[in-house]
């Protein structure tokens, strides 16, 4: 006789099964009764949790995301997507600082995405979306091939609507796109059309935390996960090593504080996952040059103690980095836990510190 679990079965198939075995035993019409009761109990509270509902779709359903798309359109006429404000042309063929094409956009890679951090991953990992040029530059990047020379392949609005169905038709957990400012607009149009066709996964805003705060509050009620860095304290130092980008800290500080006005502290479901919140990453670099200490002294000043912060030790010297010698050597052990240790005195209490194992 086969098993009620030699193949798959619906609820609905599973009751009928153990009611045929409860008579066939002989049960009593009362225990069977109480069972049938249990299972229809646990049915309906299964059908009534709550499903977790993108924010964008709100928006979409009214016509508000279609409309935002087009604010962001009509700012790469000039564009002022991101702190450098180029003014550039980028519908007429401008390229600005980052280098990124105007109707077009340029994708290094989509899949799904097991490094992450884990409320992020789950088992079906996180559907992660490579955009090309960056507006901060780095000397020390460690993807430098995508961020300064572009590497990738030119899609259009269309294309990128379709990537974010297959990452969900594959059983990604949300949609990560790494290094959205200067695609924003790209990003909003082609997310209503996957909306109408059936997207359903939370949005990942995967940036290098150097944002206009006017522009990230015209995301408010469309990303449902900021997931910046906070890379420098101080201004020098982030002119020095990313070009010139000495407000970095300042317009960084603003970006976050509206990100996490928006969304609010990041805390997993009951699954494990975080589909709503601000996930900030912290790299720790040798001798100090972002500011550690500072950077999470101000974290626990300006936003609840369980703000999600992720402590990295990925460090390594990459592309210019050999240039400066400050710059040109992995972290040691003690410098992370200098980092971690400060804060924890801090009382900042949702860490993520998977940074150790880099250190073995």
């Amino acid at each position: 006789m086969k098993s009620l679990l030699d193949k798959p079965c619906s609820r609905r198939h599973l009751l009928k099964g153990t009611i045929r075995l409860c008579v066939n035993a002989g049960l009593s019409s009362i225990l069977l009764d109480n069972f049938l009761s249990s299972a229809r109990c646990r049915a309906a509270t299964a059908d009534q949790a709550p499903r977790f509902e993108p924010a964008y779709l709100e928006q979409h359903r009214t016509g508000e995301l279609g409309r935002r798309a087009e604010e962001f359109w009509s700012l790469m006429e000039a564009c002022q997507l991101c702190p450098r404000s180029c003014g550039v042309n980028r519908l007429e063929g401008e390229k600005g600082f980052c280098q990124a094409p105007g109707t077009d956009l340029v994708v290094s890679a989509f899949q799904p995405h097991f490094g992450e951090e884990r409320p992020l991953v789950g088992r079906g990992g996180s559907g992660t979306i490579f955009l090309s040029h960056c507006n901060l530059r780095c000397v020390f990047c460690q993807n430098w091939e995508i961020s300064h020379l572009g590497r990738g392949a030119q899609r259009g609005i269309e294309d990128l609507a379709q990537m974010m169905l297959k990452l969900q038709k594959i059983g990604c957990h949300n949609l990560n796109f790494v290094t959205p400012t200067h695609y924003a607009a790209h990003i909003l149009k082609a997310l209503d059309i996957a909306a109408a066709d059936g997207l359903r996964l939370p949005i990942v805003y995967n940036t290098s935390g150097w944002e206009r705060a006017e522009i990230v509050a015209r995301l408010d009620g469309i990303v449902d996960v900021y997931l910046p860095d906070f890379k420098y304290w101080d201004g020098d130092l982030s002119a020095k090593y990313s070009a010139g980008a000495n407000r970095y800290p300042d317009d960084t500080r603003m970006a976050i504080r509206e990100m996490h006005r928006q969304v609010g502290v990041a805390r997993p479901d009951a699954k494990g996952l975080i589909r709503r919140g601000l996930m900030i990453r912290h790299l720790v670099m040798p001798n100090n040059t972002g500011g550690s200490g500072d950077i999470m002294a101000w974290i626990a000043a300006t936003l609840p103690k369980d703000t999600y912060v992720n402590i990295m030790a990925q460090y390594h010297p990459a592309y210019k980095a050999f240039d400066h010698r400050e710059l040109s050597r992995r972290i040691t052990g003690e410098e992370y836990r200098r980092v971690v240790d400060r804060a924890r005195q801090l009382g900042l209490s949702n860490l993520d510190v998977q940074g150790y194992q880099w250190l073995r």
